[in-house]
């Protein structure tokens, strides 16, 4: 059997081959190792320091115009309307002539009972020298007292009858004048219910309606639970009522412009609507240029409380959770907790919290969606 001797060569080779399989083995159990990771940055957030102070609190509500003055114009007499005087919608001064009732039939009437003031008066003549003559006779003895009682009743009647043609003759004068129908107010007129050539009638006796538009009134309403919700806070000090309630109030017009003129309000309904269960308020505002018109739905903000010592933070701060309403409040450590709070209501921008809060402490404005109870962060103020 012939064997063959290992070489010096061969066994280098083995030698290197194991090496390289022993480095492999050491380099690949380095690599399966996690690296440690780098420290993660503090997240950055806004944040605004509570502030208590009196803030004038302003109540906006939905409120529709109404015309200070609506007077309707009704014909007082009946008869064939001649014609109409003024243009429907156009402004009206008081005194200018509307309408215009047929008065033919009228002077008519006036001169009847002119007539028989004159003969009554006649007759009063007649009886007062009657009497006269009477009284001397009767006093002589030469006439009886039945005779003086005579002439004293028919002067009597007659002076009565004269007193009753003249009432009667006032009465056709008014019903004359009557036929000429005059603006009571300075307003604007509405259309015309009735067309010339119409026969007037107490069944069809209304012809138009004018309105006053200035002072014009706005009328809103607060709901019960509005009314005792600030009963109870005027109670318990959180708000305060301007002097003698002498509210200032803004009309704000279906643009959202101003109104130029504010108003006051004039008149507190002392009871509430049981259908709609709200309390009626009424503004009375100068519209001299006649820009607000009846009817017309606006916004009225009511200004003049105050809330004293309140706390208001931005909108954006509060956030909604499972337990209700919440904000993130930064320590002195830089960490930040949840803290509940009761809202009230919004001022602009901000939001009345009523509970929950205290002045100095900082609440995370932005930022705050994606933050954890107890995480550090890196706190800047609010712009």
């Amino acid at each position: 059997m012939i064997r063959f001797a290992r070489t010096p060569r061969r066994n280098a080779a083995r030698m290197a081959a194991g090496a390289a399989l022993l480095a492999a083995l050491i380099l690949g159990g380095c690599g399966s190792g996690k690296k440690p990771e780098a420290p993660k940055a503090a997240p950055a957030v806004t944040v605004a320091e509570v502030v208590a102070r009196d803030t004038p609190v302003t109540g906006e509500y939905v409120a529709q115009t109404q015309s200070s003055r609506q007077v309707n114009i009704f014909a007082r007499v009946s008869g064939f309307l001649d014609r109409r005087l003024y243009t429907e919608g156009a402004e009206v001064r008081v005194g200018q002539v509307l309408f215009e009732i047929d008065s033919k039939p009228f002077k008519v009437q006036v001169d009847q009972a002119a007539a028989a003031l004159a003969k009554q008066e006649a007759a009063l003549a007649v009886a007062r020298s009657n009497l006269e003559r009477t009284k001397p006779l009767a006093a002589a003895d030469a006439l009886s007292q039945k005779d003086l009682d005579d002439a004293t009743g028919q002067f009597q009647s007659a002076a009565a009858a004269v007193e009753q043609a003249k009432a009667q003759l006032e009465t056709a004068k008014l019903n004359l004048s009557y036929c000429t129908i005059s603006s009571p107010v300075h307003g604007v007129a509405g259309a015309a219910l009735q067309q010339d050539g119409t026969y007037i009638s107490p069944q069809n006796s209304q012809l138009a309606t004018v309105m006053v538009l200035t002072p014009m009134w706005v009328n809103f309403s607060l709901s019960e639970n509005q009314m005792q919700a600030l009963r109870d806070q005027i109670a318990k000090g959180k708000y305060r009522p301007p002097k003698d309630m002498r509210y200032e109030v803004e009309i704000v017009l279906v643009d959202g412009t101003v109104f130029p003129h504010k108003g006051r309000i004039t008149f507190a309904d002392p009871s509430y609507n049981a259908q709609t269960g709200t309390f009626l308020l009424r503004v009375s505002v100068d519209n001299p240029d006649g820009i607000l018109r009846p009817n017309q739905y606006v916004r009225v903000r009511v200004k003049g409380g105050v809330r004293p010592k309140a706390v208001l933070v931005p909108q954006r701060s509060v956030q909604q959770g499972a337990k209700g309403h919440f904000v993130w409040v930064v320590g002195g450590d830089g960490a930040v907790t949840p803290r509940p709070v009761v809202v009230g209501d919004w001022n602009g921008d901000d939001w009345f919290i009523t509970e929950g809060l205290k002045a100095g402490e900082r609440v995370v404005v932005d930022g705050g969606m994606t933050l954890q109870p107890g995480v550090k962060v890196d706190a800047r103020p609010v712009k």
